[in-house]
């Protein structure tokens, strides 16, 4: 009963958010792998939909290029999550409400694997994150990060593990 509840309460949710978080990342590794066709054509057109709606309504942005090497894990949903066109995000990450993933100085960043990135955190131009990494919530990182680290504070300090 409980499972049938909550399988309504998610349809109704991707219903009014135009997202449906399996649908849309299915879609976009199929235009990935297959750019051209009939096929890709129409997901293109459907995820651009639900880009542009959840754009408006909840101020995020996944940049047409970015390349996801897997689907990322969103616990609080697509809210003001912005990637930029050219970054490069690992299997399996975590991105938290409001995080930016932002070019600049002539590049985006390159995410490593397993990464876990907080509320609010912004990584910011041609930088390297490495797997494993945890970015605290409120962080600023504008420096590459080697893997296993764990970065805290607004003005980044890294910690060895």
């Amino acid at each position: 009963m409980a499972q049938s509840y909550s399988n309504k309460v998610l349809w109704l949710w991707s219903f009014f958010t135009h997202y449906n978080d399996t649908k849309y990342w299915k879609m976009r590794e199929h235009i990935v792998r297959h750019p051209s066709g009939l096929k890709s054509l129409w997901y293109l057109v459907r995820i651009k939909r639900m880009d542009a709606f959840n754009n408006a309504s909840l101020g995020t942005h996944l940049g047409k290029c970015a390349e996801f090497r897997g689907k990322p894990y969103l616990p609080h949903g697509l809210n003001g999550i912005i990637v930029s066109n050219d970054s490069v995000i690992g299997k399996e990450c975590i991105l938290y409400h409001q995080v930016t993933i932002g070019g600049g100085n002539g590049g985006s960043p390159k995410i490593g694997d397993f990464v876990e990135i907080g509320a609010g955190a912004k990584v910011i131009g041609p930088i390297t994150i490495g797997n494993h990494v945890h970015i605290g919530a409120g962080c600023v990182v504008a420096q590459d990060v080697p893997d296993n680290c764990t970065v805290v504070m607004q003005k980044p300090r890294i910690i060895q593990k």
